[in-house]
């Protein structure tokens, strides 16, 4: 039978499929729906830490033995009352002290929600200021979701959470790099404007949304590349990548590797899209078709590209 440690990452996996909907549908609207995906996918990740460390083939059970008789005389009535204390005392801490700033505060990484995680080389005058402003406000700037969202100001944020990297709100950085990767990982990149990201090694898949002015520079991978709800943004392939899907988007240059040359791209719902092909040490440019003429030939209808001359 299947080990209960790979089991749950199975489950992890599928279950990202439909979180990483609802970040799209929910990303900008309600944070409410994004901080229960954060929650929910680090349930499987501390729950397969969990199994790693104690429960590597299954149960583990005891080698010495209780009387059931025994175990029946316990005061249940106080391990209730003392589990229900206790998760009042959870509560009264979570409202109190945000998860997030726990867990960066534990590792003793930053300061401020706002700051970087391990991994990753940001050297940029524009984000350190953001910093600042933010520690700049006291204790409050401890809860900074809270806090920059009654400013009307999202704090730049960079952060491994279960398999996914998140960079939100990142503007004006050109050496954005994130070094520390792996095949399972997807990038999620989220209203980043004038900055360029590379990412190094081979990951999983990568989501650009509602980004502007982005450039995206990758080596390999092994899902998909998704631009949607975007201006201006510009790919750089240096490896593989067998699939870039572009949607609602105005202004997309892909420039593909010579590994890259079987790759697909999917548009829809989008324009000004070019693919630079790399030729004789050069890139040559190739617009990808945004005219189509559809006729039925008696059985189906056939559509392709056209230009309308005028």
């Amino acid at each position: 039978s299947q080990k209960p440690g790979p089991y749950v990452k199975e489950m992890n996996d599928a279950a990202i499929f439909y979180t990483n909907r609802v970040l799209k549908d929910y990303k900008d609207s309600d944070k409410r729906h994004v901080d229960w995906v954060k929650s929910y996918l680090n349930i499987w990740t501390e729950l397969q830490a969990y199994i790693k460390e104690h429960h590597t083939t299954g149960v583990a059970w005891s080698k010495s033995t209780v009387s059931s008789v025994a175990a029946t005389e316990c005061n249940y009535k106080y391990i209730v009352r003392g589990t229900i204390d206790a998760f009042e005392d959870y509560l009264e801490q979570y409202h109190n002290n945000p998860p997030r700033f726990h867990l960066m505060n534990s590792c003793g990484q930053a300061d401020c929600i706002c700051c970087l995680t391990s991994g990753v080389s940001l050297n940029t005058d524009s984000a350190w200021a953001e910093k600042a402003s933010c520690i700049a406000q006291g204790e409050e700037s401890l809860y900074p979701c809270t806090w920059c969202s009654l400013k009307s100001f999202h704090c730049f944020q960079l952060f491994l959470l279960g398999r996914v990297w998140f960079l939100e709100y990142q503007d004006g950085s050109n050496d954005l790099v994130i070094s520390e990767t792996e095949l399972k990982q997807v990038i999620y990149i989220f209203k980043c404007s004038n900055s360029t990201l590379q990412i190094k090694g081979k990951i999983n898949s990568i989501i650009v949304d509602n980004c502007q002015k982005l450039g995206l520079i990758f080596n390999n991978v092994v899902g998909i590349v998704e631009i949607i709800n975007s201006r201006d943004v510009q790919i750089q392939v240096m490896g593989k990548v067998p699939l870039i899907s572009i949607n609602k988007t105005e202004g997309c240059h892909v420039y593909l590797s010579e590994e890259s040359l079987n790759c697909e791209i999917v548009s829809a719902k989008s324009s000004e899209m070019n693919i630079l092909v790399p030729l004789d040490g050069d890139y040559r440019e190739f617009p990808v078709p945004e005219q189509f003429k559809t006729i039925w030939d008696g059985s189906k209808l056939i559509t392709e590209p056209t230009e309308i001359a005028g």
